[in-house]
């Protein structure tokens, strides 16, 4: 038995333009620039939303070109915004390449049809369909699409929403959401019962059904509500807590321009050859039995790239109380990210690090490792958030960040929130807890697990944040696969990480 050591990694570096390294992304970009290679000339954008939401947009983009003062000079975690071109080096035009309105009534009514499937559906098909005909009738190059939406979207666009019942639209349908169900599995011989079941098939969320219907078109998409831009153009009053004007800026344009195709950073030291994959699966809404799940794969590298993966459903498991994979679709899952890893690069990994948030069972591993050569090291790693265990410094201030305990060679615990000594301060507001790391299949050093863990918790552009407290092999999990299971989409080639955050 090991006995306990606790042991602190340093925080891990990142680089930038000209071969610079930082660990601070924000600083980083200021003073470097982003990578060089795959950087856009210029944002191609295309905008859609009211006429408001596109003022909006348009205010917001002249104000991130300019410099926006830090909330807190004095304050080393809050950090001047210098301006979008000056950051990224890659201008961001007022005008965008294209522009589509919609109307804000036509959003009003279809949000507050009696029937709430109808209604999401329709008010999804008001941005859907628009800038699907875009992209089949115009060879205008748009690298993403900025969908301003209405905060009533927001409101009223989500699975648990209810409308007044004074603002209700009453509509009357041939079949109902259990119809459309027993459909699915029965198909009716007339195709306008078929037509109508489809808009049952999807599930109650603007977001998530929006961007898993445009999944086929392969357009990427950045949603943000006219709230969030007013906030930093200072068009209008908002009601929300957000974050200071700096801060949404770094968040937001970080995001757009990793979306837009550019690369803000990667992960400065890393091993050559080595693949991480984060499994996760998600109960799939048309099976009310609960025992099936979709399985989905992200594949990460060191620069942050990914790409997500759709595989066969998992079978509950009432000994391990977790989904699994049966062998066969454990092996096509991983062959299928093997094969696009190659496609990338040329040649397969020599190490493939398998993050889950459960545990694999003999069935499930011996499909993963025939998917692979006998000299590829394959390692499974569960990562949980732990209450279990806590650590305290004399005085007032929380542990650092980058501390872990080795409880033995396979197990440990890694606190990724804590003090960072560089930002004087500690975003949480109480005792930091750490993520339990568990090496429950394969071979590999504890220590150099938890490194990795620690770096992939600097690659979420999705913010510019100096680290997450998850590694991104399972930040997003939970959203990716609401969004995989967010109505059909099968027979769907990988796509890049960036259409699904």
């Amino acid at each position: 038995m090991t006995s306990l050591s606790l042991n602190h990694i340093t925080e891990p570096l990142l680089q930038f333009g000209f071969g610079q390294s930082f660990d601070d992304p924000r600083n980083g970009l200021f003073l470097f620039g982003p990578l060089s290679e795959r950087k856009p000339s210029s944002m191609r954008v295309g905008v859609i939303g009211t006429p408001a939401g596109i003022a909006r947009y348009r205010t917001w983009v002249r104000r991130i070109t300019g410099f926006i003062p830090a909330a807190r000079a004095d304050a080393a975690h809050h950090v001047a915004f210098p301006g979008f071109e000056a950051t990224f080096r890659t201008p961001w035009p007022e005008d965008p390449v294209v522009e589509l309105a919609v109307s804000a009534q036509d959003i009003s009514k279809a949000l507050r049809l009696s029937d709430r499937y109808v209604g999401m559906y329709k008010v999804v098909s008001l941005f859907d369909e628009p800038i699907r005909q875009k992209i089949q009738t115009d060879d205008i190059q748009v690298d993403v699409w900025f969908v301003v939406v209405p905060e009533e979207v927001y409101t009223l666009g989500r699975p648990l929403s209810r409308v007044p019942m004074l603002e209700r639209v009453s509509i009357e349908r041939r079949i109902n959401a259990k119809i459309a169900a027993r459909l699915r599995s029965q198909p009716s011989l007339f195709e306008e019962d078929m037509s109508e079941a489809k808009m049952y098939a999807y599930h109650l969320d603007f977001h998530n059904q929006l961007k898993a219907r445009i999944l086929d078109r392969g357009a990427v998409l950045q949603i943000v509500r006219e709230t969030s831009l007013a906030a930093v153009s200072e068009l209008a009053e908002t009601k929300r807590r957000l974050q200071d004007q700096a801060t949404i800026a770094w968040n937001l344009c970080t995001a757009s321009f990793f979306k837009a195709g550019g690369r803000p950073w990667k992960l400065n030291s890393v091993r050559d050859g080595v693949c991480y994959i984060g499994i996760i699966f998600k109960k799939e809404a048309a099976d009310p039995s609960g025992v099936n799940a979709c399985c989905g794969a992200q594949m990460f590298l060191d620069s942050g790239d990914g790409l997500v993966f759709k595989g066969a459903l998992g079978k509950w498991s009432s000994e391990t109380k977790s989904f699994h994979l049966s062998r066969r679709d454990a092996t096509a899952l991983i062959k299928s990210v093997i094969e696009e890893y190659r496609r990338g690069g040329g040649v397969g990994p020599r190490e493939v690090f398998l993050h889950a948030k459960t545990r694999f069972n003999d069935e499930e591993w011996n499909g993963f490792r025939d998917a692979l050569p006998d000299d590829v090291k394959l390692v499974g790693v569960r990562i949980s958030r732990s209450s279990d265990i806590k650590a305290y410094r004399s005085g007032n201030l929380p542990v650092l960040r980058g501390t872990w305990l080795k409880v033995s060679d396979w197990k440990g615990y890694l606190w990724t929130t804590g003090y960072v000594h560089k930002l004087r301060t500690y975003a949480g507001r109480e005792v930091p807890n750490p993520l339990s790391v568990e090496i429950n299949r394969g071979e590999a050093d504890i220590g150099r697990v938890m490194e990795d863990i620690m770096g992939l918790t600097k690659v979420n552009f999705n913010a510019c944040i100096y680290g997450d407290g998850l590694p991104v092999t399972l930040r997003f999990a939970d959203s990716v696969g609401e969004i995989l299971t967010a109505g059909p989409t099968q027979d769907l080639p990988p796509l890049p990480f960036r259409h699904y955050i």
